[in-house]
């Protein structure tokens, strides 16, 4: 088998996973509801980061810089399936317009935290070997 052919493989992007950030979002049954989440293209993750970029002075001298808070909306945002964040009911409950707020409005910093964890590592930007290894060491 040449080597070339071990790249020729899928893409992962629209891959999704089911992932439970939280017990206080419960069906009727009382069961905890998963997120649903997507794994995106590099393009995309571009295209958010591009957008995510904005011009700070340094010394005097402008310098574009990635606000790591509006990546990390945005992305969430990209990746998150279910709940839909721009549905207006959701929006509207929550006290915003912004699909990019939603979730810091609904979630707890743990539960943010973990939706956060969950997309980068559906994305291949967090190993899950790095999870067993800060158990290990704690």
């Amino acid at each position: 088998m040449s080597a070339l052919k071990a790249f020729l493989q899928p893409s992962v992007a629209g891959a999704t996973k089911e992932v439970i950030i939280s017990d206080r979002f419960k069906d009727e049954k009382g069961n905890p509801v998963p997120f649903v989440i997507k794994a995106i293209s590099q393009k995309e993750n571009e295209r958010i980061a591009k957008m995510s970029r904005g011009t700070v002075k340094v010394n005097g001298a402008p310098v574009e810089k990635l606000d790591n808070f509006l990546y990390t909306k945005r992305l969430i945002n990209a990746c998150v399936q279910e709940p839909d964040f721009s549905d207006q009911e959701i929006c509207k409950y929550y006290g915003t317009e912004d699909p990019l707020e939603v979730p810091s409005q609904m979630l707890s910093i743990g539960e943010y935290n973990r939706l956060s964890e969950a997309i980068l590592e559906l994305n291949g930007m967090k190993d899950p070997e790095d999870k067993l290894e800060e158990a290990k060491n704690s």
